[in-house]
């Protein structure tokens, strides 16, 4: 025989019924769902938002970081060949 479970009679159903009933559960209940609606809709205006400022940032941002890089290797190579040609760095000149 299988134990009788405490709590599982029939006068709990009723007592959750009429506390569902109450006006403050469901302002309690339409404020989470509320909440729910507030938190998927800013979840899904974030990641909008990420996705064009990673675009925006992959557009414009990473060739003229490629650029600048690019702009300092040359200018290591000129002062590099200056130098084994043996003329003075341009900052020497003054």
């Amino acid at each position: 025989m299988a134990p009788k479970k405490i709590g599982a009679g029939k006068g709990d159903s009723s007592i959750l019924a009429k506390i569902s009933n109450y006006d403050i559960v469901s302002q309690g209940r339409r404020a989470a769902c509320d909440a729910v609606y507030v938190s998927k809709k800013l979840l899904k205006s974030t990641g909008k938002a990420a996705w064009i400022a990673g675009t925006t940032f992959l557009i414009l941002a990473v060739p003229l970081i490629l650029e600048l890089e690019q702009d300092h290797r040359l200018g290591e190579i000129d002062f590099e060949q200056a130098s084994l040609l043996g003329t003075p760095p341009v900052g020497a000149m003054l």
